[in-house]
C-alpha cells in the first residue's frame, strides 16, 4: 500500500512559514556580544525541522539552503566559529530566500534562482574552511535510497587561472564548483589562484558557476588529460582523509584524534560503530567507554594526545553540551504535546460558522420580543426556558466570536525586522519597543491593518527619528525609540506609532500645503495643521526615494482606516517626537447596542460609546449664537446634538428638557445626543450597508430588530466630529 504525501503538502507549508517566522525572530533578538546558548540551539532547531521536512516531500532547493545553513549554524552553537553581524544579515537573506522558495512551491510565484545562487555563496564563504563535501546537501537515510560515492577518477580535468581576486572569493568559488566535481586550489607564483576542477560534467557548467563571481573571459581555461591511476588513487586517499576529518559535515574532530583514514563504512555514517571495534573490544570495553557509537573512545584519545589533559577536557566540554541539548529537546517534546491540543480549520469555516451564530443571535431576539408579550403567570416555565435561551445564547455568540480574535503580537512581529534593515538603510539607530502585543482584535482587522502600520512606522523611522549626529547634537541618546502599542479603551482598539524624534514642523507643512494651493491659514490650530499631512499628494521630504517623498502613504493610511470604520488622530511636539493614534472597533460582526427612538424611527447606538442618559433641566440647555446649542452636566457644557436635525426626521420633542439627551464620548471628546425616547439595550448582528447599498454618512451598519425591522447603527465618531458644524443645517448628513 502506497501513501500519497501530496495530501500532507498544505501542513509542511503552513509548519514551515511559522517556523521561518519564529527563525527571524530569534534572529532579531539574538544578544551577537553574547549569545544565549539556548537561543542559538533554537534557531539550529528551526533550520533542521525545516531541512528534513522539504528532504521528505522532495524539496531540494529548501534543502540545500538549509543544509548550508544547519552546517554554519552548528559550528557556531558549538563555539567552533563566533557570532557575529554578518551572520545574522546572511542567515536573515537565507530565511527571506527560503520564505521565496517557499511561496514558489505553494503559489507558484517565481524564484529568483539568480539570489539563490548569491545567498549560497554567501553562506559557503562564511564556510570557507569547511570541506567542500560537508556542503553537499545529504538526504537522511529514511528520506531516499543510500547512493554509492559519485568517483570523479577518469572525467575531464580543467585547469582554471583566475585573475586576481580576494581569498574569501577563491574559497567561495572552489566550494560552489565542489559540487560538480573534485577540485584542487594552486597558489600561482604572482599571488594569483588556479583550480583544477575534475568532473563529469561540461565546461558550459563550470562557466555558469563562475559566471557569478567572476567574468568568465578574465579566465585562461586549458583541458588537462585525465589523472593516472596511480595518481588518481593518491588523489582520492587525500580526500578520504579529509573527509573523514570532518565527519562529513556533521561532527567535529576531537582534540588529538588519531588521522586514520576510513571509508563511509567503517564510520558507520556517524551513526554506528565499526564492527571490527565491537569485536576488538567485545568483553573489554563498556557502552560508555565507546562513546554509543558517535564519539571516539577515550583510551585512543588517550594514547594518541601529546597530553592526557587537554585529551580528556574535551569529552567532558562535550558531555556539558550534550546536558545543555537534553533540555531543549524537552521543551520541544513538551511544545509537541502542547500543540497537539489544537487543530488547523479554514478560516471559511470560521466565518460560516460566525454567520450562523448571528442568524440565531437574532431568532433569539424575536423570540424573546415576542415572549414579552405573554402572561408570567400562565408561561412561567416557557418564559424561564426563554431566558436560559437568552444566556446560552449570548455565551455560545462570545465564544464563537473569539474565535476570529487574535492578538496584535501577529501584526507586531513583522516590524522589528523591517525597522532593522530600514534603519540600517538610511544609517540610523532605532530601538524598536512593543507594548501590548497580547491585545486582541478581529481577523479581518488584523489583516487590514497591516499595511496602514507599515506606512506609519517607515514615516517615523524616516521623517521623525534624526541621524545619530543630529540626535547627540540635541542632547538625546544616539538611538532613536520606536514605540508600538495597542490597547482597549471601551469597545475601540487604540494602536498608537510614537517616536522620539523631531515631531513635526508646523512652518514646514504650511509652506508645503500653500505651494500646492491648499486653503491654510496661519491661524489653524496644530491639530487642524497636523491633518493636513493626510491629504493626497502630500509630502515635506526634500527628495524622492524608494522609501518616502511621494506623497501616496499618509492618504492611504486614512483612506483605509476610515474604511474600517476607525480614526487617525496626531500629537506632536517639535523636538520631542510624534503619536500617531488609531481607534478601530474591536469586531465588526456583533455589537452590544442602545435602542433609540426619533420620531418613528429606531436606531441603534453602539453601547461602548454610551457613559450615561439623562432628562436635562430647561435651565441647563444654553443657545450660543451660531454655534447651536449645548447642556450643562455636573458643572461641564457639552455640544448638544439634535438626531432629528441630521436626519430630517420628524421628532416628538423639539425642545431638549422635553426629551432624553444620551452622553457620548469618543476620541477623547464628549457630545449630548438628543433623542426621544430610549427603547432598550440588545446585542445586534452588524450588516454592511456600504455593500448592500451605498455609503451614508453618519452611518456604520445596519442589524435586523426582534420585529423583523431594520434598524440603523450610528457612527458616533462622525456625529461628534460634525457637532461644531451643526448649528441648524439639517442639510449636512441628508
Amino acid at each position: 500500500m502506497t501513501i500519497d504525501i501530496s495530501q500532507f503538502f498544505q501542513v509542511f507549508f503552513d509548519e514551515a512559514e511559522e517556523l521561518l517566522a519564529e527563525m527571524e525572530r530569534l534572529l532579531l533578538a539574538v544578544d551577537i556580544a553574547a549569545p544565549d546558548a539556548e537561543d542559538l540551539n533554537a534557531v539550529f532547531r528551526t533550520a533542521h525541522s525545516i531541512k528534513g521536512g522539504a528532504s521528505t516531500f522532495g524539496l531540494s532547493d529548501m534543502s540545500e539552503v538549509t543544509h548550508i545553513l544547519e552546517s554554519l549554524l552548528d559550528r557556531i552553537r558549538q563555539g567552533q566559529m563566533a557570532l557575529t553581524a554578518e551572520h545574522v544579515d546572511a542567515f536573515l537573506a537565507a530565511k527571506d530566500i527560503l520564505k521565496m522558495q517557499l511561496d514558489g512551491h505553494r503559489l507558484g510565484s517565481e524564484v529568483d534562482q539568480d539570489a539563490v545562487a548569491n545567498v549560497r555563496m554567501m553562506l559557503q564563504s562564511f564556510a570557507q574552511d569547511v570541506p567542500v563535501a560537508a556542503l553537499t546537501p545529504v538526504a537522511p537515510a529514511f528520506h531516499t535510497a543510500e547512493k554509492a560515492a559519485v568517483s570523479h577518477a577518469g572525467g575531464h580535468r580543467f585547469r582554471l587561472e583566475l585573475p586576481k581576486m580576494e581569498q574569501r572569493e577563491v574559497d567561495a568559488l572552489a566550494a560552489e564548483l565542489g559540487l560538480l566535481g573534485d577540485v584542487a586550489v594552486t597558489v600561482l607564483p604572482d599571488a594569483r589562484s588556479s583550480l583544477e576542477v575534475t568532473t563529469h560534467e561540461s565546461l558550459d557548467d563550470i562557466l555558469a558557476i563562475c559566471s557569478f563571481v567572476l567574468n568568465p573571459d578574465d579566465m585562461v581555461i586549458t583541458q588537462a588529460p585525465p589523472l593516472a591511476p596511480g595518481e588518481a588513487t593518491t588523489a582520492q586517499a587525500a580526500r578520504a582523509a579529509q573527509e573523514a576529518a570532518q565527519g562529513y559535515g556533521f561532527f567535529d574532530p576531537l582534540p588529538g584524534a588519531p588521522g586514520a583514514v576510513k571509508t563511509e563504512a567503517e564510520q558507520g555514517y556517524g551513526f554506528f560503530q565499526p564492527l571490527e571495534d565491537i569485536r576488538a573490544a567485545a568483553g573489554v570495553q563498556t557502552d560508555a567507554e565507546r562513546g554509543y557509537g558517535f564519539f571516539q573512545p577515550l583510551e585512543q584519545i588517550r594514547a594518541n594526545a601529546a597530553s592526557v589533559a587537554p585529551a580528556v577536557a574535551a569529552p567532558v566540554v562535550v558531555a556539558a553540551d550534550a546536558e545543555v541539548e537534553k533540555k531543549p529537546a524537552k521543551k520541544e517534546v513538551d511544545k509537541a504535546g502542547a500543540e497537539s491540543s489544537s487543530i488547523r480549520v479554514s478560516i471559511e469555516k470560521v466565518d460560516q460558522l460566525i454567520n450562523l451564530v448571528g442568524e440565531l443571535v437574532i431568532t433569539q431576539a424575536m423570540i424573546e420580543q415576542r415572549a414579552g408579550a405573554l402572561d408570567p403567570m400562565l408561561h412561567e416555565k416557557l418564559l424561564d426556558s426563554v431566558s436560559h435561551l437568552t444566556r446560552n445564547t449570548r455565551d455560545l455568540q462570545e465564544a464563537v466570536m473569539s474565535i476570529r480574535m487574535m492578538p496584535m503580537d501577529f501584526v507586531f512581529s513583522r516590524f522589528p525586522r523591517m525597522v532593522r534593515d530600514l534603519a540600517g538603510k538610511l544609517g540610523k539607530k532605532v530601538d524598536f519597543i512593543t507594548n501590548g502585543a497580547a491585545t486582541e482584535l478581529d481577523k479581518g482587522l488584523i489583516e487590514r491593518i497591516v499595511d496602514p502600520l507599515t506606512h506609519l512606522v517607515r514615516n517615523s523611522i524616516d521623517h521623525g527619528v534624526e541621524m545619530p549626529a543630529a540626535r547627540v547634537a540635541a542632547g538625546k541618546t544616539e538611538a532613536g525609540r520606536l514605540f508600538l502599542s495597542a490597547s482597549h479603551q471601551g469597545g475601540n482598539i487604540i494602536i498608537e506609532v510614537s517616536d522620539d524624534g523631531a515631531g513635526l514642523n508646523r512652518e514646514r507643512i504650511l509652506a508645503k500645503a500653500q505651494q500646492q494651493g491648499m486653503d491654510v491659514s496661519d491661524t489653524m490650530t496644530d491639530a487642524e495643521v497636523w491633518q493636513l499631512i493626510f491629504a493626497p499628494g502630500f509630502s515635506t521630504a526634500e527628495a524622492v526615494t524608494d522609501v518616502s517623498g511621494r506623497g501616496v502613504g499618509m492618504d492611504v493610511v486614512k483612506r483605509n482606516i476610515s474604511a474600517m470604520g476607525g480614526v487617525v488622530d496626531i500629537r506632536s511636539a517639535k523636538g520631542f517626537g510624534t503619536t500617531i493614534s488609531i481607534s478601530l472597533p474591536l469586531t465588526l460582526a456583533i455589537l452590544d447596542g442602545m435602542s433609540i427612538r426619533v420620531g418613528e424611527e429606531v436606531y441603534i447606538l453602539p453601547l461602548g460609546f454610551v457613559i450615561e442618559s439623562l432628562q436635562p433641566a430647561v435651565e441647563d440647555v444654553k443657545e450660543i449664537a451660531g454655534r447651536g446649542q449645548v447642556v450643562k452636566v455636573r458643572g461641564e457644557y457639552l455640544p448638544l446634538i439634535p438626531l432629528y436635525q441630521m436626519f430630517d426626521i420628524a421628532p416628538r420633542f423639539t425642545n431638549a428638557s422635553e426629551g432624553i439627551c444620551v452622553i457620548l464620548e469618543t476620541e477623547g471628546r464628549k457630545a449630548a445626543l438628543f433623542v426621544d425616547d430610549l427603547v432598550g439595550q440588545q446585542q445586534v448582528v452588524v450588516k454592511n450597508l456600504e455593500s448592500n447599498y451605498r455609503k451614508v454618512v453618519g452611518i456604520s451598519g445596519a442589524t435586523i430588530l426582534g420585529d423583523g425591522g431594520v434598524s440603523l447603527i450610528l457612527d458616533v465618531a462622525a456625529l461628534i466630529r460634525s457637532s461644531r458644524q451643526l448649528a441648524d443645517e439639517s442639510h449636512i448628513f441628508s
